[in-house]
């Protein structure tokens, strides 16, 4: 019998290890689950079925991923995309991140478009007061979707706005995620329903004690107003967010207006959730929602970049890479959470040790101890290299923004972890603009008023513990 058992286990074990072989795409992780099904028996095989393997992009995404390309091909044909008419990318970049602007480009997946108006919206102060006045000027449409929608006292006032607008006649759609926001459900979906708004949630939470770390949460912060007006950035929607309280945490964060053609791709990016998540009433890309030609509102040029684990391409992943092997001067970035991988680490290192001035943000006390601690053990080899990196002390740093050289830019809801990367559904707005960069680069060396800079030498004489504590949270940083 014992016999049996064990050629049983032997045959089960041999398969799970192939499968890891085929199907875990890096090397590291391969050898990781390898590693853990041959020496932790029986548990090490369950945790991989259980957590390993993407069921998500194998079963339910593939089906969003063909509704996502029948409608980027229709809307190939809607609005004829702007690069092919109005933007040519070598003549407009240059020399300067063409090969970004190209990458991106390639399929038309991301489109380059020209003629916007840019405007920089500094935390929920700033943010809030710009989208409800955008938001009691919609004649037609507003979609909105949202990870953390709360129904405290700025959520309540824009719920009461969308209410309002609905009984106008004008078409308003919601999405959102359904552990971020439980709230909505549980108290206001129907009300919102009963007054004429079509609202969704992403995907829905059965376990959820499971679902932050496990499911794939849709964590985007897209608002669409008429096909004219965007907004997308890190800011969710509730009070924390708005700093007018003093015994509130101070929460610094950035946001984005768009008005123009980048605001379509962010349509897009909603066209296809919506189409996802719901069950009935798709959406086609008429011209009320697109238009037949861009009205221009400036002279910017946008990408907007979209990604999450039914992509073909970490799109997200892919740009901020390709934007940090571009630059030859300068790389800011201000990020809340800083355990990106090994690819990103290295990029960096290779661009400080090449000359180049890198410097990093990142919050002084984090809100996860867990994900603090695994953001600490990649200092060492940064600061090694010559990356400065600054620890945010007036409250919690939940921007999410890049800029290169004085001329590249990128605003959005991808933070610098493995979640934003393979898990999450993200979006990027990347501004090719001197102005904006200037004006971004400007609000970053404030933020550094506010910030220490780590002193490399201190942090080398750290007691091991210290050490041995962030290289074990490292382990399991795929998984924060």
């Amino acid at each position: 019998m014992i016999w049996i058992l064990l050629t049983i286990y032997i045959s089960c074990l041999l398969l799970v290890c192939l499968r890891i072989i085929f199907e875990t795409h890096s090397s590291t992780k391969t050898l990781a689950y390898l590693l853990f099904c041959i020496f932790v028996p029986l548990f090490g095989m369950l945790f991989y079925l259980a957590f390993g393997i993407n069921y998500w992009r194998k079963k339910l995404y593939s089906s969003k991923t063909g509704v996502d390309d029948q409608l980027l091909e229709d809307l190939k044909k809607k609005i004829l995309y702007y690069n092919k008419s109005s933007v040519k990318t070598q003549d407009l970049l240059g020399q300067d991140n063409a090969e970004l602007a190209t990458m991106l480009i390639k399929d038309l997946r991301s489109p380059l478009t020209r003629h916007n108006a840019i405007k920089l919206l500094l935390n929920g102060e700033e943010k809030f007061p710009e989208m409800i006045q955008a938001l009691e000027e919609a004649k037609h449409h507003i979609h909105m979707e949202y990870y953390i929608f709360e129904q405290d006292a700025i959520g309540t006032t824009i719920i009461e706005l969308l209410i309002k607008k609905a009984k106008e006649g004008v078409q308003v759609r919601f999405i959102y995620d359904d552990f971020g926001s439980p709230g909505i459900k549980k108290k206001i979906e129907k009300r919102m329903q009963d007054a004429g708004i079509e609202i969704n949630p992403f995907h829905k939470v059965h376990f959820y004690l499971l679902a932050n770390r496990i499911n794939y949460r849709n964590h985007r912060k897209i608002v669409v107003i008429d096909g004219q007006t965007g907004f997308v950035g890190g800011i969710n929607v509730s009070d924390r967010y708005i700093n007018n309280k003093k015994d509130n945490l101070y929460w610094r964060d950035t946001h984005l207006r768009i008005d123009g053609p980048g605001v379509h791709y962010l349509q897009y990016l909603f066209f296809a959730d919506w189409n996802f998540c719901c069950k009935k009433g798709h959406l086609k890309p008429e011209n009320i929602y697109f238009g037949e030609k861009p009205v221009a509102k400036g002279d910017t040029l946008v990408q907007v970049v979209g990604s999450g684990p039914d992509s073909l391409q970490p799109l997200v992943l892919f740009s901020i890479l390709q934007a940090i092997y571009l630059a030859k001067e300068e790389i800011l970035i201000a990020t809340p959470y800083l355990i990106p991988g090994d690819n990103i680490i290295d990029a960096l290192r290779i661009a400080a040790s090449s000359g180049l001035s890198v410097k990093l943000l990142v919050p002084g006390k984090s809100d996860s101890r867990l994900v603090n601690a695994a953001s600490k053990a990649n200092y060492n080899d940064l600061l090694q290299a010559g990356v400065e990196i600054y620890l945010y002390q007036k409250g919690f740093i939940h921007a999410k923004t890049l800029v290169t050289d004085g001329k590249l830019s990128m605003v959005g809801t991808a933070n610098m972890d493995y979640r934003s990367f393979e898990l999450n559904f993200e979006v990027n707005a990347i501004i090719y603009d001197k102005s904006f960069a200037k004006q971004l680069r400007d609000v970053f060396f404030d933020d550094l008023k506010q910030a220490t800079k780590l002193d490399a030498k201190e942090w080398y004489k750290r007691p091991i513990y210290a050490k041995l504590s962030e290289r074990i949270a490292r382990l399991f940083s795929p998984c924060l």
